[in-house]
């Protein structure tokens, strides 16, 4: 679903990606932990080209994200063609990210009408059993600042699931929540997990990592340090960068 190669970025000067190389297979939840300012987040947002990778390749679904390729050069999709590439990608910000002035069902409805251009009611049906799915169906007509934090989140990644996409990215999804609600989003992505979504999360909930990745990442320092099974990585890191990190979180 995901191929990384040699991936790097660069903020003017500052590099925070430095060759990432790596696979996430359809149907597997790929969890990625690692410091403060590893690169992680970053990564993240270059999988749906929120920002342009400086050097290297990376292909969803078998995409050449946001470039095609001619004769050994890359040159740049135009935005629509990206939003486009985008379309089968769900991603769930730290931050709720939603639309104030628009009721739950609304923000859940928004994109699939507007974009996808849904009729209305097939678009309010889905969102209706989306927000079923994540236990909110009862909160339809209330405004996101009704709403509690873990409840917002679930929202949010309700609204992602509207656009049926074939992988969702998940940017440290409960890091905004207080403790007792992190639960209650943790037990969606479970269940999104058991049902064979394809996901990405970089999360520092290492229980997670745990229990429902097939495969864990630790990056430091814009590489890939170290990567296995999540139970041998947390259990038996191979490198001193992991298990020096690993003994302060877990």
């Amino acid at each position: 679903m995901v191929v990384a190669e040699n991936v790097h970025k660069s903020f003017g000067r500052l590099e925070v990606l430095r060759g990432i190389d790596l696979e996430v297979r359809r149907g597997e939840v790929m969890c990625v932990v690692g410091p403060s300012g590893s690169g992680k987040s970053t990564f993240l947002r270059c999988v749906n080209h929120l920002e342009k990778i400086t050097a290297g390749r990376l292909w969803v679904n078998g995409h050449l994200m946001g470039y095609r390729q001619r004769g050994g050069r890359l040159y740049e999709l135009h935005d629509t063609q990206v939003a486009r590439q985008r379309r089968g990608i769900g991603m769930v910000f730290q931050n709720f990210n939603l639309f104030p002035h628009m009721t739950v069902l609304g923000n859940v409805m928004e994109a699939p009408v507007q974009v996808n251009r849904e009729p209305r009611a097939e678009a309010r049906e889905n969102a209706l059993r989306l927000l079923a799915r994540v236990g909110l169906e009862e909160k339809a007509g209330a405004y996101p600042r009704q709403l509690s934090g873990g409840q917002q989140q679930r929202v949010a990644i309700a609204r992602a699931l509207a656009m049926r996409p074939d992988l969702m990215l998940f940017d440290e999804p409960t890091s905004a929540l207080d403790p007792e609600l992190v639960g209650e989003v943790l037990d969606v992505m479970k269940n999104l997990a058991e049902e064979g979504m394809t996901m990405v999360v970089v999360t520092h909930e290492m229980g997670f990592a745990r229990e429902v990745g097939d495969s864990l990442v630790f990056m430091d320092g814009g590489v890939v340090v170290e990567s296995g099974a999540p139970r041998e990585v947390l259990t038996n890191p191979r490198q001193e960068r992991t298990q020096a990190f690993l003994s302060k979180v877990l």
